[in-house]
């Protein structure tokens, strides 16, 4: 496996507002984004809603390619590692926000950066889901002296209102205590592993946490919490390039090996023939093609993490626009 110090292939993308009375929201062109991508693998710290018009392309997400055509709908939620491939021909347009821009409960949920991403695409509220985005792009060119900033973000929350359903706004829907755990766990998931964390700081027993996760997503908390640890595991290994040991300091392991097992219960795989496995391909490549869906279906969770010691989070890394 690599050295701790290689340096990550990723680009860190942070977001720059063009304009602050916007609200933290823009939309720009697949041709204003074809001039800033030099095709490089990517992590925001904001969300993408892309719209494709017309054209064909393909977006890697996290380990899976999904391809892009006329009608089709990107989530990018933030954190997830990104590349754009083939868009010369793509025509249509993208939303950028941050995760405090929506201002209903259902789609400030949809920003959480915990939101699966995923590609689906639009049907018989294609229509609607345009015009919602013509209103939207209308007040951001407007947006300036005189306009009041709360505008864009409520026609943000529109169009997101307008999109088609994700697994994230049904689990919106089921109740608020999902939502909190997922915050939470966002913020501690490298040093906690361990479902009762989550219960006590939320006030909740275990039990209780645990059944507000699975009505939301089919999956216990310990398994939620398990496959977001193995997500992050598996972007440190490909993209970062991050040792057994690294990658245990990181997520807060108590030693390499507890590390690999963990890893290795997980995926089905050593950590170093994962890494092994996405060192032949370019940097960011997926794995197989994946079809498009509204709901992406969720890998395989595993079982029992082991019991991690608390350890710092891991740095920021480089950030550019």
């Amino acid at each position: 496996m690599v050295e701790n110090g290689h340096r990550s292939t990723v680009r860190q993308l942070s977001y720059q507002p063009r304009d602050s009375s916007a609200g933290g929201v823009e939309v720009m062109s697949f041709a204003r984004l074809r001039a800033l991508n030099d095709g490089a693998t990517q992590r925001a710290d904001f969300y993408v809603i892309a719209i494709v018009d017309a054209g064909r392309g393909a977006v890697s997400i996290d380990f899976e390619r999904y391809p892009l055509g006329p009608g089709a709908v990107v989530r990018i939620p933030p954190g997830a590692v990104h590349r754009w491939d083939n868009m010369v021909s793509v025509s249509g347009r993208l939303v950028l926000f941050v995760s405090t821009a929506p201002v209903t409960p259902v789609t400030r949920a949809l920003a959480a950066p915990t939101d699966p991403p995923g590609v689906c695409e639009l049907a018989a509220e294609a229509a609607l889901v345009r015009a919602a985005l013509d209103h939207l792009e209308l007040e951001l060119h407007a947006a300036g002296v005189g306009v009041r900033a709360e505008i864009p973000v409520l026609l943000l929350s529109a169009f997101l209102a307008r999109l088609p359903v994700t697994a994230a706004a049904g689990a919106a829907a089921v109740g608020s205590l999902f939502n909190a755990f997922r915050r939470e766990l966002e913020v501690n998931f490298r040093a906690h592993h361990d479902a009762g964390f989550y219960a006590r700081i939320l006030g909740y027993s275990p039990r209780t946490l645990s059944r507000a996760v699975q009505r939301a997503t089919g999956r216990t908390a310990k398994a939620y919490i398990v496959e977001r640890v193995l997500l992050e595991a598996k972007r440190m290994l490909t993209h970062d390039r991050f040792t057994a040991a690294r990658c245990a300091r990181e997520l807060g392991f108590p030693d390499a090996s507890g590390f690999s097992a963990f890893f290795r219960h997980g995926t089905g795989m050593p950590a170093g023939a994962w890494q092994q496995r996405a060192a032949s391909t370019s940097p960011g490549s997926p794995e197989p093609t994946a079809s498009p869906r509204c709901a992406p279906k969720r890998p395989r969770p595993a079982n029992r993490p082991h019991d991690p010691r608390d350890v710092p989070a891991r740095n920021a890394g480089r950030r550019a626009r």
